[in-house]
């Protein structure tokens, strides 16, 4: 019960690695806030704000439900206001709402790039911004699912990850910022089980970890003391291992087949297991 009487709220919680993230944080005994964009199913997409609450539900937690677009200033901070009046506190904001699209520069339309840049750094900016007068209080925790800063990665992509990184850079500012608000940034090694991999046909299920590690990692990342954390670009092996997590294959797609590193591939394909990095 590392999170016990602690409140979470997570965006883009209907599915994926939020609501995995959401369960994992009510096991812990943390009440989470959910939101997201979907509240009525989709067909071309499992899961719903509903949903989620229902099995955050189901393990003993308590869960609010919050529609909300990251994309708009007034819903953003109509979702902080409504978690901090229900719950009356707030001890952590996990930014985990993306968009993706890959491409060279010149296949981007103004439209694309505004949308993801609107989504990725600008939603992940409004909801720290709203978040840290409540989290001054009592000290908590700003979590931005991206990844280490490595040129590398810019080609084929560059729009797309100058929109992580710019997620990374705020996680960074804000724990140098905020005395007793710490700042993470979280990637995973290797891909993990979400729509988006699926629809975008990035590998095959043998290659991918269940969205259970990134949850695990960020709630090892969230009991940490705010006061004395200190910001890194942590990696979710990097953070269990840090625990005394070695053995990794809970979390694999396919029991019988470790993945490989491929989502820090993308980002530094140098990297090898051990390397860590340091802002």
């Amino acid at each position: 019960m590392r999170l016990k009487d602690k409140v979470v709220l997570i965006t883009k919680t209907s599915r994926g690695v939020g609501a995995a993230v959401a369960i994992a944080a009510a096991k812990e005994g943390a009440k989470v806030a959910l939101a997201a964009k979907t509240i009525e199913p989709n067909p071309r997409l499992p899961g719903t704000l509903g949903e989620v609450a229902a099995a955050v539900e189901a393990v003993g937690g308590e869960a609010l439900v919050i529609q909300v677009d990251v994309r708009f200033e007034d819903q953003v901070e109509a979702m902080v206001q409504k978690t901090v009046d229900h719950f009356g506190r707030l001890d952590a904001m996990v930014n985990n709402a993306g968009a993706i699209f890959w491409a060279p520069v010149s296949g981007w339309t103004t439209k694309k790039y505004d949308l993801v840049n609107n989504v990725n750094v600008r939603g992940a900016f409004l909801c720290a911004r709203a978040a840290l007068p409540h989290l001054r209080k009592q000290g908590g925790h700003v979590l931005n699912m991206s990844p280490p800063v490595v040129a590398s990665a810019a080609v084929g992509k560059a729009p797309y990850i100058v929109s992580k990184f710019g997620m990374t850079l705020h996680a960074l500012a804000i724990d140098s910022e905020e005395p007793n608000v710490a700042g993470h940034a979280l990637w995973p090694v290797t891909g993990i089980l979400t729509a988006a991999t699926v629809n975008l046909t990035m590998g095959q299920t043998r290659e991918w970890r269940t969205p259970e590690i990134l949850a695990d990692a960020t709630i090892a990342l969230l009991a940490k003391d705010p006061m004395t954390s200190k910001f890194r670009p942590w990696l979710d092996e990097e953070v269990l291992e840090d625990e005394g997590i070695t053995d990794l294959s809970i979390y694999r797609c396919d029991p019988d087949h470790e993945p490989a590193p491929m989502s820090i591939h993308l980002i530094d394909p140098t990297w090898t297991r051990g390397q860590r990095y340091e802002h």
